[in-house]
Formats: C-alpha cells, sequence, structure tokens
C-alpha cells in the first residue's frame, strides 16, 4: 500500500468506542471528525484517513493483538500524522504509542493543528519569530512528542481551514521529503 494517508492522532478517553457519546463529547474526537466532514463535503480537501484503511477496533479488543497492532499497520500507511494539539488533550496509552512509534520508528513528519488557536499569529510571539510560550506549554501534555519531535520536521498551525489545507498540501511535511528535523510555521 502506498504512503498516501494522513494518520489522525487525538486523544479520546479510554476504553474508545467510536460509537459511543463519550467518544464524540471528546474535543479531540470532534476535530478529527471536522477534518473529514470537510473531505465529504469537498473531495478536493487533501485528507486521506489511514484509519479508513484498516477495521475498527472495539472497546474490548485487545490493546497488544489486536489495537496496537492497527494503529502500527495503520501508520506504515500513512506518509505523516495530523496531530490534534488543545486544552482538553491529555496523555493516553494510544496517543503515547501512535507519536512513540510514528516519530522513533517510521520518522513521520507531524503537522500539528492547535484548535483553541485560531490564527497564525496566535502561535507566535509577539515578534513572530518563533512559537510562544502557549503552544509551548501544550507539549508537555504529550511528553513522548516534546521529547521525540526534534527527530522529524513538525509543522504547527491554528485550526483554521485554508491553513490545515495548505499544509496537508505541503511535500514537505511527508515522510521521505528530505525537510531538516525542526519546528516550522506559517508567518
Amino acid at each position: 500500500m502506498s504512503k498516501i494517508y494522513n494518520y489522525t492522532a487525538f486523544y479520546v478517553s479510554e476504553p474508545f468506542n467510536e460509537s459511543s457519546l463519550g467518544a464524540n463529547a471528546t474535543k479531540d474526537f470532534c476535530y478529527y471528525n471536522i477534518l473529514k466532514a470537510w473531505k465529504g463535503s469537498d473531495s478536493s480537501f487533501p485528507f486521506n484517513n489511514a484509519h479508513d484503511t484498516t477495521y475498527n477496533v472495539r472497546d474490548s479488543s485487545d490493546w497488544e493483538s489486536t489495537l496496537k497492532p492497527r494503529l502500527r499497520e495503520r501508520l506504515k500507511n500513512s506518509k505523516n500524522i495530523v496531530l490534534f494539539l488543545s486544552n482538553d488533550t491529555m496523555n493516553s496509552k494510544a496517543l503515547k504509542e501512535e507519536l512513540d512509534y510514528g516519530i522513533n520508528t517510521l520518522g513521520l513528519p507531524i503537522i500539528v493543528i492547535y484548535p483553541d488557536l485560531k490564527t497564525k499569529d496566535d502561535l507566535l510571539t509577539s515578534g513572530k519569530t518563533s512559537l510562544n510560550s502557549t503552544v509551548t506549554t501544550l507539549w508537555n501534555k504529550l511528553p513522548i512528542f516534546r521529547d521525540s519531535k526534534s527527530k522529524v520536521p513538525v509543522l504547527h498551525i491554528p485550526m483554521s481551514k485554508d491553513t490545515i489545507r495548505t499544509a496537508l498540501n505541503n511535500t514537505n511535511f511527508r515522510v521521505d521529503s528530505g525537510k531538516e528535523a525542526n519546528d516550522y510555521f506559517y508567518n
């Protein structure tokens, strides 16, 4: 299978069940659903959902024999990881596995979407030369991301459809692009 997919990583409380009200009430899961809705209403929107490439998992599925291998299979088919990092994000077993395997084993670039930030300026210091403390503080919510992100190119963007479209079309944030590992943003 070709690496044409975007693997979306987002926090949901565990155990996860996509059909339960609990999952749909988790804000990070709702942001993922927004991407799917944009793709559903506009086939040219450049989101190719890696989660659609394997069978769904259930709450009762075993972590080691079913859930973890399914996540890894989806990640192997992906060109990057789209990570939703919000004020509501919490460190979970699944997020830790997704980011650890995706970054440290597969070297997948990351596009981080900050749903609580609406414009590019909301991410930057007043001089617009670096990411601000609001952004860097959020990294502490996911220690595996914070501690591993220096190994891959990471693009930081706000929750803006146009900016997300631009980021998903940006070939520098795909596996094997040759882009130097670093933090990037649009200004």
